[in-house]
């Protein structure tokens, strides 16, 4: 039997083929180079739900174009790196959309290593290299999660940074099962392990179990293992030394640790449920390929035993069952901690694989044909889920109005339904006349729907407010001759100093949730809070987690601060000292 690790490829299939050979890398720089190219305008995104996720990379580029470095200078719920690709980004691409920036930023690492794949792989079989890109392009290009939240269709503004990680471990995946080359496969692993640690440390865990398979089975040799370690560690020191950017990332994560202190059986069980069907599916292909291997199992076993070398063990270990059950627990405990991702689409260069194997035995015989209907469970629904969104939300927006803003810029290349406009409209003037109603449903520990950051009437009443504030400020400067350089927003993004050219006090979480990522304050985000001329307080509607935000910080703001009134919807604290300022 052909174990696993002798898999490349399904073959160069004739001259044809033959004369394709070098085709695959050029699609891809291709269609790289279209999809920057679309950054060079601005796209109107439609509206989606937690619409709002995205801003947090506003707010983290305009700190790192002051000089303020994520972990170091402020906290982060994740790594820094997608905020410094974002930068990169904006700075290159000002007319892009954020959420396509920010959704697109990391093929500047994913790209690169994908074309290192394509280069192996394509020498030997062009076909199995475009089977690789096309899935790669796809769930590369088009910004939206596998899972369905919220019934309409519109854009997926969150969990982008959990779609990177699942694009990086697609890339590993393609590197650690189709690259032949121990030197790029060394170098593709560990460019591929810095930027899952920095993206979101679960995102690396993820990919160690990958690595360790890989290792477990002659896949990735002990001196390119070694090699990736010594590339991985001599980076993190680096890095480390320049910057101390290591141990403020890790004291992060520490302290969300102790933010979020719920075990993790009950989040593996939420990650099952949320990925039924494809669990389902992997563990039937599991069991199926165990079954059709069970002879040459049970003889590498008896040779294991007679033999006992490291040999004998890696052709027992190599096993496409355990293959398989590998990458879907590597797959369980990174979705165990998402909210939005792009799950399980690693599995394909791994399936593809398996695929490839069967049919080199008979691609006749039933065998074969079970393996292959299993193989479409698994991969087929992400990708059919990501392009029905994709149409439905794009399609739908053709029957949508621009979101009319002042202040907004790029940001509020919206385009919503005009029933949507119509009841955020309508829901301002209720949350304006009937605060006190809304504030006792916040402190009872409600929100006025199950789904409010989902609803498209919040998301779209969230960017109107947003840039009425931002005028108020602007009037409120030109009336008091006085001018706020440093901008706070207690709620969950602060885009206010991007939008405005201003500065954001360090310190202060971004992406504030503050049941899960943000830690009491200290003496610093006191200081921070302290210093800040104008914290801004939204109140349409009052949530909980803003009356959280509020108890956290207003300790901070009564002494220094001056709270006013500056639109129906939002109350402004006033560093004291600035308005009596001559």
């Amino acid at each position: 039997m052909q174990p696993i690790t002798t898999i490349r490829s399904s073959g160069n299939t004739g001259s044809f083929s033959g004369k394709l050979t070098r085709r695959p890398l050029v699609f891809l720089a291709f269609a790289i180079v279209l999809v920057f190219s679309s950054l060079l305008i601005t796209i109107p995104m439609p509206m989606g739900p937690m619409y709002w996720d995205h801003y947090i990379y506003l707010d983290a580029a305009n700190r790192i174009f002051d000089g303020q470095m994520p972990s170091v200078d402020f906290f982060t719920p994740v790594g820094g790196l997608g905020y410094y690709l974002f930068a990169l980004l904006l700075e290159l691409f000002p007319k892009g959309h954020p959420l396509l920036l920010a959704s697109w930023s990391l093929l500047a690492i994913t790209a690169p290593l994908m074309a290192v794949v394509l280069w192996d792989v394509q020498k030997r079989s062009t076909v199995t290299a475009y089977m690789l890109l096309a899935p790669f392009l796809l769930f590369s290009i088009l910004p939206f999660n596998t899972g369905d939240f919220y019934p309409f269709p519109g854009s997926d503004g969150f969990g982008i940074y959990n779609r990177q990680v699942c694009q990086l471990l697609y890339v590993l995946a393609c590197a650690l099962l189709h690259v032949s080359d121990q030197r790029k496969l060394a170098v593709s692993v560990a460019v591929a392990m810095l930027s899952l640690l920095f993206i979101k440390v679960t995102g690396v865990v993820a990919g160690i179990i990958l690595c360790l398979m890989a290792f477990a089975t002659g896949r990735l040799h002990l001196r390119s293992a070694i090699l990736a370690g010594l590339l991985f560690c001599g980076c993190i020191a680096g890095i480390e030394l320049t910057t101390g950017m290591v141990t403020a990332y890790a004291a992060d994560i520490l302290a969300l640790l102790e933010v979020n202190n719920t075990s993790l059986l009950p989040r593996l069980v939420q990650s099952a449920s949320l990925n039924f069907g494809i669990i389902v599916a992997s563990g039937a292909l599991c069991v199926i390929l165990f079954g059709q291997r069970f002879d040459a199992l049970r003889g590498d076993l008896k040779t294991l035993i007679r033999e006992r070398n490291l040999s004998a063990l890696t052709r027992t270990i190599d096993q496409p069952a355990l293959w398989v059950a590998a990458f879907v627990a590597a797959g369980l405990l990174f979705e165990s901690q998402n909210t939005g991702s792009q799950a399980f689409i690693f599995l394909w260069p791994l399936l593809f694989a398996i695929l490839m194997e069967s049919r080199g035995r008979n691609p006749t015989s039933t065998a074969f044909m079970t393996v292959t209907a299993l193989v479409l469970a698994v991969a087929a629904p992400p990708a059919v889920m990501i392009v029905q969104k994709a149409s439905r939300a794009w399609v739908g927006m053709l029957n949508s109005e621009h979101l009319e803003s002042r202040n907004l810029g790029t940001m509020g290349a919206v385009r919503a339904r005009d029933i949507q406009l119509l009841r955020a409209e309508r829901m301002q003037k209720i949350y304006v006349e009937n605060r006190q109603v809304y504030e006792t449903v916040a402190k009872s520990g409600e929100l006025p729907s199950f789904l409010l950051y989902s609803d498209f009437d919040f998301q779209t009443l969230w960017l109107e407010n947003t840039d009425n504030a931002i005028s108020a400020l602007h009037d409120y400067e030109a009336a008091n001759g006085l001018r706020f350089g440093t901008i706070m927003n207690i709620d969950f993004t602060n885009p206010f100093p991007w939008l405005m050219n201003r500065h954001a006090p360090k310190y202060i979480a971004i992406g504030a949730d503050p049941y899960r990522a943000v830690p009491r304050p200290d003496d610093k985000v006191a200081a921070a809070v302290q210093a800040s001329d104008v914290a801004l307080y939204p109140s349409c509607p009052p949530t909980t987690a803003r009356l959280k935000l509020l108890s956290l910080y207003q300790p901070f703001l009564e002494k220094h601060h001056t709270r006013i009134t500056l639109t129906p919807c939002v109350d402004a604290f006033i560093r004291t000292a600035l308005i009596k300022a001559p």
